[in-house]
């Protein structure tokens, strides 16, 4: 399903469950070794999902064990993003020669956590919800624009190496499946030229909302 709204070149595995063959590599297990039993399905689950897209890029299996602020490190030549919430679990991958930043995020179609709204959101992003609401109420817009900074902060991040406030970008989201972010604070500089923003896609489907961001190598 993710695979609708990313590129050809971005390989992507995803599951609805947790699958008996998912397992860890040694390297892997102790970062889940005292985990409950829930956080260590979907650390297990996802990796697995990592090393199916790995293999279709033709690379083998490798350790996917969280390095700095967590960000998962993928094998050299690889960018590569992955995301969980109940019910689904998915990764995405490609050589860095095609992508040069990946980020995918899935959440339920729910509404956020009471107050949560106010914190993730700048004035005029809450008037755009308001607005897309009125549109078209099937989808929980809040949530949606959550996911959407959770993919832009996952293909930010290793190209800046420092963090990225949820009021440090401003997203535009448009009804017709796509999103654009505009960075509030100075971006990385990639081939002499400062990154100003992302452009994305999202997808609401099946109970779930999906956003995603591939930044394509010129």
């Amino acid at each position: 399903m993710i695979d609708e709204i990313l590129p050809a070149k971005v390989a992507v595995a995803e599951r609805w469950d947790d699958p008996p063959e998912a397992t860890l590599l040694p390297e892997e297990e102790p970062v889940v070794a005292r985990a409950v039993d829930k956080r260590r399905r979907e650390f297990t689950t996802v990796r697995y999902c990592a090393r199916l897209a790995l293999a279709e890029l033709g690379v083998p299996p490798a350790p996917i064990v969280p390095g700095e602020r967590g960000a998962p490190r993928w094998p050299p030549g690889v960018v590569g993003s992955m995301t969980h919430c109940a019910g689904y679990r998915a990764a995405a991958a490609a050589h860095s020669s095609d992508v040069i930043s990946l980020g995918i995020d899935a959440e339920p179609n729910g509404p956020v956590p009471a107050g949560v709204e106010q914190a993730i959101t700048l004035p005029e992003e809450r008037a755009q919800l308001r607005r897309l609401a009125a549109a078209r109420p099937d989808v929980h817009w809040d949530r949606l624009l959550f996911a959407a900074k959770e993919a832009v902060y996952k293909t930010w991040f290793p190209l800046a190496r420092r963090w990225l406030g949820f009021e440090d970008a401003r997203l535009s989201i448009e009804p017709d499946g796509t999103f654009i972010a505009t960075f509030l604070v100075p971006g990385p500089v990639l081939a002499g030229a400062e990154l100003t923003g992302l452009t994305g896609r999202w997808l609401a489907r099946d109970g779930l909302i999906l956003t995603t961001i591939a930044l394509l190598a010129r």
